[in-house]
């Protein structure tokens, strides 16, 4: 059965440059994926169409995609971003036992159902905003029973809601308590821990936080040997704090995305180019951190890395769940345009999880879409805060209409 969805402005960004544009657009739909994509005038009179929906002249782009998150966890850390409002910083509260560390007590302590429902609570705010793809991390557990727990309930928020959730190995986030001043055994062990967690299917990719604060370029090469040798694609949070050389480490491995990179230097940026790596910018975490050192950006669009924007929701350096706030932090922060912000929450956040089946509008790709009472992409950027999506559609179903969830 062929659905006609008639009457949108369409921002396809299935072009390189001006938006992907068709002013009076059209998109068919059979089952799951788009049949046919373009200008009304030129829609085939032969398909045979079962239902149409007349959009009214709104503006209809593809559906968003949220490549960083660390969507599962306990506890919150409002009291640490206090203390950085009195002049602590990120790394002295990760020093004193706080950060990552604070928020691995609190999900150790949590229930599953517990975990589970949070977790629903804030991907249900992604969705109704119009993000159909979500990327979700481990990272909070830090033992084998915890890390695999976290990874089972991201497993299960797609169950439980119409999204596509990816999953990411990041127990390479932090060096738990149980291993103080070993960090090298504790790397043994997330290596040890990998294979299991991959047989079972909770993993698609594996990540590590290589810092001054997290592990070093030996430790975290260990990881992705470990990721290769399973066939596992690698991401990497690089360059957060200070230039480590993560980036050219990963960029080595053919990882799929360095996150961050606000301090990657020009041999890394030229490694990631060559390699095909996505930079993802997270410009909460710079914004809430307060931190001044940017991103290269110019750089990295010259020498044509792809740029993503992701939220970074976590509730120590990001607590956002607003994909569009990042949109326009991403522009107003970083300068990018309008149009590379958003090419940045669709096209560039797909290809930074390895996904080819979504991100523009175009015929074989997924039937995701989002339905917005604009006139033009830029306004996504523009508006920031109160621009809700006027539907949401998943695989070709209508799951979100004016903001509350429907499928």
């Amino acid at each position: 059965m062929l659905a006609l969805w008639r009457n949108a402005r369409l921002a396809t960004l299935a072009d390189a440059a001006a938006w992907g544009w068709i002013e009076d657009g059209a998109l068919v739909v059979a089952g799951q994926y788009l049949h046919w994509v373009g200008d009304a005038r030129h829609l085939p009179r032969s398909l045979p169409i079962a239902e149409e929906h007349d959009l009214g002249g709104a503006l209809v782009t593809p559906g968003l995609v949220d490549c960083h998150t660390h969507l599962v966890y306990g506890g919150t850390r409002a009291d640490e971003f206090e203390a950085r409002l009195h002049g602590a910083t990120y790394a002295d509260i990760a020093r004193q036992g706080g950060g990552i560390l604070s928020t691995v007590r609190a999900t150790r302590a949590a229930s599953d159902e517990d975990l589970l429902a949070a977790a629903i609570r804030r991907a249900r705010t992604l969705l109704a905003e119009g993000v159909t793809t979500v990327e979700i991390k481990s990272g909070y557990g830090l033992t084998y029973a915890d890390e695999a727990r976290c990874l089972r309930i991201a497993r299960q928020l797609a169950q439980r809601l119409p999204l596509t959730v990816c999953t990411t190995y990041l127990a390479a986030h932090a060096l738990p308590p149980e291993f103080t001043g070993r960090p090298d055994d504790y790397i043994a062990e997330v290596c040890a821990c990998l294979p299991e967690l991959h047989a079972a299917g909770l993993v698609d990719a594996v990540d590590a936080f290589c810092e001054t604060i997290g592990f070093s370029v030996e430790q975290t090469r260990r990881v992705f040997e470990t990721a290769r040798q399973l066939g596992l694609p690698v991401k990497l949070h690089a360059e957060q704090l200070s230039d480590q050389g993560g980036a050219l480490l990963a960029a080595e491995f053919g990882a799929l995305s360095c996150d961050h990179l606000e301090y990657v230097n020009p041999a890394g940026i030229r490694a990631m180019a060559q390699s095909g790596t996505v930079a993802v910018l997270l410009p909460g975490a710079f914004y809430f951190l307060r931190e001044t050192q940017l991103p290269p950006v110019s750089a990295l669009r010259a020498a044509g890395v792809p740029l993503a924007v992701a939220t970074d929701h976590n509730p120590g350096s990001s607590p956002t769940l607003s994909l569009l706030l990042m949109l326009n932090l991403a522009c107003t922060l970083f300068q990018l345009t309008p149009e590379e912000a958003l090419r940045g929450i669709t096209v560039h956040a797909a290809r930074a999880l390895g996904l080819a089946d979504r991100g523009v509008l175009a015929a074989g790709r997924r039937a995701d879409f989002v339905v917005w009472p604009l006139a033009h992409p830029r306004e996504l950027a523009y508006w920031f805060g109160g621009c809700h999506p006027q539907q949401v559609i998943v695989g070709g179903k209508e799951v979100v209409r004016h903001g509350v969830i429907v499928g």
